[in-house]
């Protein structure tokens, strides 16, 4: 867990279809979902037991056609920076170009490991041309076909063998793990300076995990857990950095590492794409989330209108998961600081929440005898019996029916709808699942 795998590489050497061939191995993780926008960029791959986050750094280049030579190297430099193994790919058929030399000479230094992936092998007789390859000093080409799929069991194998293994410390105790994400300055800094306060004797610096999560340990007012902070930990390295790029990456691994997001939207601009990709990634690892509207201070109309707005403007962009809680807060004037980290706490206890089968039944059964699934070509669903799976890390509740295979996306949103009404699961995923009896 937490080992990042980047793809770097000149533009048109099918890097994005690299990414899509090797997060789609065994699961189809890169789901189009709707709403969620550049969402080929981050992927999760498992291969023989090892799991790993794969980002393709193309995609985050803003001018797409234009790509200059300063861009790329800039992106060879972070994803440098930030992964612990990188797939350079490059085009057995183009064969090696200047770029192509400049990427390797800049990867020769970073003293990562890096594996060459000689794409477009699409038949064994073109295996023989990655021989050039080996110009590059960086050792064995991979020769694979990311359009046919050939190899690309190999080249994991290899990524699996050369990620760190076991460079995960985790804190001592089982407390909640609460990450305060959100765009570069938004103010999760000053969010954080505001909850440690001057009370810093209670703060101890686990600096464990990642490389640059920083667990707070975070014990007062009666409430105990590791503040794991995202922001502004690395010293600036020599890459003038692609803010955009630098923070989703790094909110990945924070992410990642916690139970309870805290999202930071900076009032006075608004929603925007970057935090809507945040959140996308909050979902797909199914974490819990808050959401703080910050520099509330600022904004003048601070009407009940104003307010209810701003609510709907949020949910619309991050539906159909509108269960979550908002609140508009000031971290410089410490305004409704204390309550962010109660409804921290209140989410990270529905997460835990667990749901006697009897109450379940009681309670979810009548609901599904007045409305049940709809019909499916004359056949009908019938739903007996209802249980909540133990353990797990989002509360999970499996539906037995006679035909899980009709239940459509629909019935389980109002399933999942219903059960939120009845028990109290805010800001928290629940899975929805059919099974046969």
């Amino acid at each position: 867990m937490g080992n990042v795998v980047a793809i770097v590489g000149r533009p048109n050497v099918g890097k994005s279809t690299l990414f899509n061939r090797l997060t789609q191995t065994r699961q189809a993780i890169v789901n189009e979902e709707a709403g969620t926008t550049r969402d080929r960029q981050y992927g999760k791959v498992e291969w023989t037991g090892c799991e790993f986050s794969i980002i393709d750094t193309g995609g985050w280049v803003v001018n797409s056609e234009d790509v200059f030579e300063g861009e790329i190297n800039k992106q060879v430099q972070i994803a440098m920076e930030e992964a612990d193994a990188i797939l350079f790919v490059v085009d057995v058929i183009t064969g090696v170009t200047d770029l192509d030399d400049n990427v390797a000479g800049i990867l020769r230094r970073s003293g990562k490991p890096i594996i060459i992936v000689a794409n477009k092998a699409d038949n064994y007789d073109i295996h023989a041309l990655a021989s050039e390859f080996y110009s590059f000093g960086l050792g064995d080409p991979f020769c694979v076909s990311a359009i046919n799929g050939s190899y690309t069991g190999d080249l994991l194998d290899k990524i699996v063998e050369v990620i760190p293994k076991g460079k995960e410390e985790q804190p001592e105790e089982e407390l909640p793990r609460i990450t305060v994400v959100g765009r570069p300055n938004a103010g999760k800094s000053s969010l954080i300076n505001s909850f440690i306060g001057d009370e810093r004797h209670i703060v101890t610096d686990i600096a464990g995990t990642t490389r640059d999560s920083i667990f707070t340990k975070y014990n007062k007012f009666g409430l105990n857990f590791y503040l794991v902070d995202t922001a502004g930990i690395r010293k600036k390295g020599k890459v003038v950095e692609d803010l955009e790029y630098f923070s989703v990456i790094r909110s990945i691994r924070a992410i990642e590492n916690s139970d309870v997001c805290i999202l930071i939207i900076d009032a006075e601009r608004g929603i925007e794409s970057q935090d809507t990709n945040i959140f996308s990634i909050i979902q797909k690892n199914k974490k819990s989330l808050v959401v703080c509207v910050n520099k509330w201070d600022l904004v003048e109309d601070k009407s009940q209108q104003a307010i209810k707005t701003y609510v709907n403007a949020i949910q619309n962009r991050f539906a159909p998961f509108v269960d979550f809680p908002v609140l508009f807060i000031s971290a410089t004037t410490k305004q409704r600081i204390f309550k962010v980290l109660e409804k921290a706490k209140e989410v990270y206890d529905n997460r835990q929440r667990r749901v006697p089968t009897a109450k379940l039944n009681e309670v979810m059964l009548p609901i599904i005898d007045k409305t049940p699934p709809p019909a499916w070509k004359g056949k009908y669903v019938k739903i007996k019996y209802i249980t909540q799976l133990p353990g797990g890390s989002i509360p999970s509740f499996v539906f037995f029916c006679n035909l899980p295979q009709w239940v459509k996306e629909p019935y389980r949103r109002f399933l999942e709808n219903k059960m939120r009404e009845n028990w109290d699961f805010t800001g928290t995923p629940i899975q929805v699942f059919m099974r046969e009896k």
